[in-house]
């Protein structure tokens, strides 16, 4: 962290959280605390808690939640010093200069100047499509249907049939061949010279999720090959890392995303009212995708063509977008290949409709595998059941496993217990899982476990978050060192500092995390429904347990880590005094 924690402090406390939500979501005083709609998912209930006192948000529907910078680094998808800056800038505070190494410091400059000459760029195109040089690019995008509107919302434009045009103009500009050479956008050559990579083209400017220009995607109105020309990657452009159309995807604040294979599908459905939609940058869905998707939303709609290449590339998509940890459907476009030929011909309504009755991802691909057997042949009907079971070994877990069993039973007209017990027999016999089914008891005991020990150190947190004379009185019994998970260790240690220096602070807790997901984990702990409707005997045996649980794994790792007798032995009588605790809150 570059920041000293004085400077976040101030930067923190001088903005106050109900004033910069204010500005983004409609709140309401609701008692202490102000309620609004989650700007994070959908919800027609607010749900969505500010607390002015502990300068934290909550969301007890879709568990976000953080302070005044985490809100900004989630919303405006920034970075942790994107935020600070902007924070700082509202309250008038000067951030002290980043002191960048040399290279460090070019490179940065380098990177501006890259996304400065994009911009350049892309004002440019568009200019010249609207020009008389650009009638033909104009009249193609008339032609596919779309609106002045929707044409100024992307930034589309063209690139002039001259190949140096694009050159010329920004060496007027003066930039240099050094920049304009990192930019990607020309190809330099000791014989021909310097020649514009992109000429004669409908453009397409890329955007990041800060609507930063950081390449171009280029179509040709005729039959040239390639059809599309993408940006090569440069030092702003990964195409592994961005997904076209997210900048106003993102802002659509829906709990699901609609993955396109390209520019047309993305801009048709925006058009149509489906803002919603992205789509991959001309290359094959990666994990990096799919971790970037999960950063906004829980679901994705699967819209890929529907001739085999978008099929095959669906089945790719799959494998990245579950391992994420996303929800998956496919939609069905037949008999229409794409989701601009669908809407034009059957419009918004029917589409929403497809959306609506999308297949779920795993009925998709037992879907496409049966179109491999002929079912009336016994032996390839039995071929598919066995194929059917060895897919279904992919659920760890046995509940969903035996949902998706059931499903796919009732789908596709397969005996339930029969295929049941294949799924079984195949568990125990089959080479190419990682995991047996007679294995999962195992695992999932360790895991069960291991997820025992973490909850108990967050309970326990959360009831002592602001409430002093049970804090003192836990205090006599375990310290911060009792808390074995590394992170909830971290925020105990802190913790602890704020409790014995008079107050808890847990807004200035997330001062020391960076990562998005531990300000929500810090948030669940102070800004959480736990203690609600709870007795005080209730809440006495939880904290107990808890303290129990903390300080039995604390014993039990201090006593396998143990360096000498004397260590031993002490843990050992702190051991047989564990049962005689007793911490009455009363």
């Amino acid at each position: 962290m570059f920041y000293s924690e004085d400077i976040i402090e101030q930067v923190r406390t001088e903005n106050d959280i109900v004033d910069v939500i204010g500005d983004y979501v409609k709140l309401q005083k609701k008692g202490s605390s102000y309620f609004g709609l989650c700007p994070f998912h959908n919800e027609k209930s607010p749900s969505f808690s500010v607390s002015p006192h502990k300068q934290m948000y909550y969301c007890f529907g879709c568990g976000e939640g953080g302070n005044v910078i985490s809100f900004l680094m989630k919303y405006e998808n920034y970075t942790f010093v994107e935020a600070m800056e902007v924070l700082a800038d509202k309250a008038g505070i000067q951030l002290p200069k980043m002191e960048y190494s040399k290279e460090a410091r070019q490179e940065k400059d380098l990177k501006t100047k890259i996304i400065e000459i994009n911009t350049e760029a892309a004002k440019y195109f568009h200019y010249l499509l609207r020009s008389d040089r650009g009638k033909t690019a104009y009249n193609y995008l008339a032609g596919r249907q779309l609106s002045d509107e929707t044409i100024v919302k992307f930034g589309l434009g063209y690139s002039d049939k001259y190949s140096n045009n694009l050159y010329q103009y920004l060496k007027k500009k003066g930039y240099n061949d050094n920049e304009l050479k990192e930019t990607g956008l020309f190809t330099f050559d000791e014989k021909r010279g310097v020649t514009d990579k992109f000429w004669n083209r409908v453009m397409f400017p890329i955007m990041d999720a800060n609507n930063r220009v950081i390449a171009f995607g280029g179509r040709v109105m005729g039959d040239a090959k390639p059809k599309y020309l993408n940006s090569p990657e440069t030092r702003v452009f990964d195409k592994s890392r961005n997904l076209y159309g997210l900048n106003a995807a993102r802002a659509s604040r829906k709990d699901y995303l609609l993955i396109c294979e390209g520019y047309m599908d993305v801009i048709s459905l925006h058009q149509a009212g489906f803002n919603n939609a992205v789509a991959a940058l001309g290359t094959a869905f990666t994990s990096r995708h799919a971790a970037l998707i999960k950063r906004y939303v829980k679901e994705v709609v699967l819209t890929f063509d529907s001739d085999e290449a978008g099929i095959k590339a669906a089945l790719r998509a799959i494998p990245y977008l579950r391992d994420a940890g996303l929800a998956i459907k496919i939609l069905n476009m037949r008999p229409y290949k794409d989701p601009d030929e669908f809407i034009k011909a059957m419009g918004r309504e029917a589409y929403e409709d497809r959306i609506k009755n999308a297949t779920n991802y795993f009925i998709f691909q037992v879907d496409v595998e049966q179109k491999k057997y002929n079912l009336n042949d016994p032996q390839e009907k039995t071929a598919f059941h066995k194929k059917v079971a060895e897919m279904l070994l992919d659920f760890k877990d046995e509940i969903e496993r035996d949902n998706y069993l059931e499903s796919v039973c009732r789908t596709f007209n397969i005996p339930k217990d029969g295929l049941a017990k294949l799924v079984r027999k195949t568990g125990l016999t089959y080479v190419g899982k990682e995991d047996k089914i007679n294995e999962e008891p195992r695992i999932s005991k360790k895991a069960k476990k291991e997820e025992t020990s973490v909850s108990a150190q967050r309970i326990l947190l959360t009831y002592l978050s602001d409430k002093d004379k049970w804090f003192k009185k836990v205090a006599e019994v375990i310290s911060p060192e009792d808390f074995i998970d590394p992170f909830y260790n971290r925020v105990a240690t802190l913790f602890w500092e704020q409790m014995e220096g008079g107050q808890a602070n847990p807004a200035q807790i997330m001062n020391y995390f960076e990562d998005e997901e531990e300000h929500r984990k810090v948030t669940e702990l102070f800004v959480s429904p736990i203690r609600a409707n709870l007795s005080i005997e209730e809440q006495e045996k939880a904290v107990n347990d808890a303290v129990l649980k903390i300080k039995k794994e604390s014993l039990d790792y201090r006593a396998a880590t143990a360096t000498d007798i004397a260590e031993l032995q002490q843990i050992i009588k702190e051991q047989n005094k564990l049962q005689k605790i007793h911490i009455t809150l009363g």
